[in-house]
């Protein structure tokens, strides 16, 4: 079932947004997201936090913050924590951002122009730039996010209709969108998650690539992997979620553990 154009035109011209963050273990870092939302020249309607069977203060640091709610999920996994605060909110738009991210202020009044617009997208995403990276991790990524990312989703998005590029740390998607392609894929641990939601979102709207909707990142997962290893490992499950409709690796390595 795809959006018809009566149904874009009938969108809501003040939208109401969550946002949420899925957090295990992540105490040092949740504390410079949330202010980070919190300073938003577009406040968010809800900001969730979705303790995600944290053995650190994670709760505790979140709960401190005015403005913030919180939700214990005492089973691991970043795509259980993401179904959770889906059911959880009642918003028109779901925005989502990691922990380790940082969203500048305007952020989310951009997410809400995109969704504004004559006809709207079901999801928007956007890119990253790192905040603790030497300069050439920073510029391979600046690299993909220029010459790799708008040609590969321009082909397997608008082109075959396959799927879409979706950044799976900073997100923002449409509540009945979601619903309507029945939430989250929770049988899948952790890589290829964010394909596989823009791979079943494609079949009902549009997914847009938004350069002005980045955000900040921490690039831990590059310093412990190895820029090879961690490249490797997004392209491989990219391509296995589009053409084979499963991650191509089951676990993963907890860069917070």
């Amino acid at each position: 079932m795809r959006y018809s154009a009566a149904r874009e035109r009938k969108a809501p011209v003040q939208l109401t947004i969550a946002a949420i963050v899925c957090a295990f273990n992540e105490a040092p870092l949740l504390p410079g997201c949330l202010h980070s939302l919190l300073a938003q020249t577009r406040p968010p309607d809800d900001i969730l936090v979705i303790n995600n069977a944290s053995t650190d203060a994670t709760g505790d640091v979140a709960r401190a913050i005015a403005g913030v709610r919180v939700i214990d999920e005492p089973a691991k996994g970043l795509v259980v924590a993401r179904e959770t605060a889906r059911r959880s909110v009642a918003a028109d738009v779901l925005a989502y951002v990691d922990a380790d991210c940082r969203a500048p202020i305007d952020w989310l009044a951009r997410i809400e122009a995109r969704f504004s617009q004559g006809a709207p997208p079901v999801a928007v995403t956007g890119p990253y730039r790192f905040y603790d990276w030497d300069w050439t991790g920073r510029a391979l990524v600046r690299l993909y996010d220029v010459v790799v990312a708008p040609p590969t989703h321009a082909l397997v998005h608008y082109g075959l209709g396959l799927g879409a590029i979706l950044y799976g740390g900073n997100f923002a998607v449409r509540a009945d969108a979601l619903a309507a392609i029945g939430g989250f894929d929770r049988s899948i641990d952790f890589h290829g998650e964010d394909t596989n939601l823009g791979r079943r979102l494609t079949s009902i709207g549009r997914v847009d690539i938004a350069s002005d909707c980045w955000v900040w990142t921490s690039a831990r997962r590059y310093r412990v992997m190895g820029k090879r290893a961690v490249f490797g490992l997004y392209v491989r499950n990219f391509w296995s979620e589009i053409l084979r409709h499963r991650p191509a690796d089951r676990g993963h390595l907890d860069v917070r553990a």
